[in-house]
């Protein structure tokens, strides 16, 4: 279904990698000889950080981390290229426009939930089942 399998000594996953943390922790993991998995919405924006990082050292993942389904293709994904997953730098997170308690829409409420909660979980929770099988 994917690619065959590519070796590498250590991988890691970094949610959010598009900007920010992300692309600063996914510069730091690249330098200690890690390869990158990048993950996070905005694909031109992880091909951003894949080019400062290398793009031999980088794999980019479209993947919204708030549902199952797109968390599942992404580590499906990562099973299949690399086998194995040493790190993962759950990332990943939104925010919304501040607004007082009264006005603060529950679609936002949700969407930061989904993102910051909910995605976080998702995240880890594949991470430990494919790390368990190395």
């Amino acid at each position: 279904m994917f690619n065959a399998r590519i070796k590498y000594e250590k991988i890691a996953l970094v949610t959010g990698a598009e900007s920010g943390i992300g692309r600063c922790t996914s510069l730091g993991l690249a330098s200690a000889g890690f390869h990158l998995v990048l993950a996070g919405r905005r694909l031109s924006a992880l091909e951003e950080t894949a080019e400062l990082i290398g793009d031999d050292n980088a794999t980019c993942i479209s993947c919204d981390i708030s549902t199952p389904q797109s968390v599942d293709v992404m580590y499906e994904k990562i099973e299949s290229m690399f086998g194995r997953l040493d790190v993962l730098f759950n990332n990943a997170g939104n925010n919304v426009p501040a607004a007082t308690f009264g006005d603060f829409p529950v679609e936002d409420w949700l969407m930061v939930i989904n993102v910051n909660l909910t995605g976080a979980f998702l995240a880890a929770q594949s991470a430990f089942k494919l790390m368990r099988k190395q």
